[in-house]
């Protein structure tokens, strides 16, 4: 008995430094710039076209994540909403999301061609607040003759709570965009 007592709780203690483990990974990482990131979001050259296509390749779909260094609302999408197990392993699945610095001086290229930085980015589709994610459809076609507002299938303009921001997820994964909008989608899902 003692034997079976002092193995379960050796079990039962490598299992929580286990828990302990996994939660520590699924924590964002701060960059040197004060930003929080998923360890899965992408990192790229900043060319939004090929960005797209390589999320293609991989099965996923590609969105673009717009934060402020300080935004509190940032800060609660990582650690709230993907810090949820079924959010951070749906969207890493199923998505490529590129971060972005809505007042930003990187260069990006958009898909019609035009280098822009990132704050002028933002701009150009009309981003004011932060988080703002933007999904974008599976295939480039077509998408370079769109005005920007038009090359987006849905857009997350600020925060919002676990359950229905993994349900936009859900939305575009699953491309209801093209047969329903998304409050025919939630009714459909939630009735």
């Amino acid at each position: 008995m003692v034997n079976q007592s002092r193995r379960s709780m050796l079990l039962g203690a490598g299992a929580l430094v286990l828990a302990g483990a996994t939660r520590a990974q699924a924590m964002p990482v701060m960059t040197e710039d004060g930003y929080y990131r998923e360890e899965w979001f992408v990192e790229t050259f900043l060319e939004l076209a090929d960005d797209l296509e390589a999320a293609r390749k991989h099965g996923k779909r590609f969105a673009v994540m717009w934060e402020l260094k300080g935004c509190p609302y940032c800060k609660e999408t990582h650690f709230v909403n993907f810090a949820r197990p079924d959010i951070r392993e749906f969207t890493s699945k199923n998505f490529d999301i590129l971060p972005l610095n809505i007042l930003g001086s990187r260069k990006v290229t958009d898909f019609d061609g035009q280098e822009l930085s990132e704050k002028q980015l933002a701009a150009k589709y009309g981003v004011k607040f932060t988080p703002t994610i933007q999904f974008f459809p599976d295939t480039l076609e077509g998408l370079k003759d769109m005005t920007p507002q038009k090359r987006e299938v849905i857009r997350i303009p600020g925060y919002l709570r676990p359950d229905d921001f993994l349900d936009v997820f859900r939305f575009v994964q699953q491309k209801s965009y093209g047969t329903k909008t998304f409050r025919e989608f939630l009714k459909s899902e939630r009735s």
